[in-house]
């Protein structure tokens, strides 16, 4: 993995270990997902520790989206993307192909 469940903890400020096993799902989700945006799967493009922290910073962005919105939808609440986060990040280290 390339975020490990401790930084999402600490990321998301989750003290307890209840939601470990879901955490770790989404972590391996989240980095699945942005390989797939990416084009190149980051634990062979990157050495062990050399990934870049932005990009660990959109992993915990994600499995922290997933985490508190655990539905397809959410109803009565108007929501924004956040700026500067998983689609921007990404953005900027995709393999580009056509």
């Amino acid at each position: 993995m390339i975020v490990q469940l401790d930084e999402v903890k600490e990321n998301l400020n989750i003290t307890g270990d209840d939601d470990d096993a879901l955490l770790t799902r989404q972590i391996a989700a989240a980095e699945s997902h942005i390989d797939r945006l990416l084009g190149f799967k980051m634990e062979t493009e990157y050495s062990a520790g050399a990934v870049p922290a932005d990009l660990k910073q959109a992993i915990c962005h994600l499995v922290g989206h997933w985490y508190e919105n655990r539905e397809a939808t959410i109803a009565g609440i108007s929501l924004m993307p956040v700026p500067y986060s998983v689609q921007e990040i990404v953005r900027e280290y995709r393999n580009w192909s056509f």
